[in-house]
């Protein structure tokens, strides 16, 4: 299993550092879209071809951000369009089971604008934030505005983090 996943990461990393800065969006934009993808792993990735010169760290933050916000809000869309049809199907192959599924969508009624600014930092809930967003009908523009303020925490978090600061995990080394 771990063979596989190194093999995958590999191949996601070279496509990466091939076609830089689009790969990069089309990867982002896809998990974000529910696909199971390592999004932290190739923007970590990509941070640090931007470190060696391999990629304009600027493109690596602007693929991450507006891939992210265009993923979630097509997953949004998917899930006022489809709503619970959608999580009835791929939702237990996500680990969503019904209760985490009742949980969530309770939470997202309640605190949804903190989930969909905060669930960028969690696998799962990265994955169907916007589906989960749309299928409870939270308001497009509340939904939009905290997609935008979690796109660019995790974005600056984990594209922009490893560039600035990878000289200080050097030190730290031993």
């Amino acid at each position: 299993m771990q063979a596989h996943v190194h093999d995958a990461l590999v191949l996601i990393d070279h496509y990466v550092a091939l076609y830089g800065a689009p790969a990069l969006f089309l990867i982002v934009t896809l998990e974000s879209l529910g696909m199971p993808l390592p999004g932290e792993s190739i923007l970590i990735a990509a941070s640090f071809l931007a470190l060696r010169g391999d990629l304009p760290i600027l493109h690596v933050y602007l693929a991450t951000f507006t891939g992210a916000v265009l993923g979630d809000s097509i997953g949004y869309l998917i899930g006022r369009r489809f709503g619970s049809r959608v999580l009835d199907r791929f939702g237990p192959s996500l680990g969503l089971t019904p209760e985490r599924r009742e949980r969530f969508e309770s939470q997202m009624r309640s605190r949804g604008v903190y989930l969909v600014a905060t669930a960028r930092f969690v696998v799962v809930l990265r994955q169907l934030n916007g589906i989960l967003a749309g299928s409870i009908g939270m308001p497009y523009r509340r939904f939009l505005a905290a997609n935008i303020v979690g796109a660019a925490a995790w974005s600056a978090v984990w594209g922009l983090g490893p560039y600035f600061f990878a000289d200080l995990f050097k030190s730290l080394a031993p």
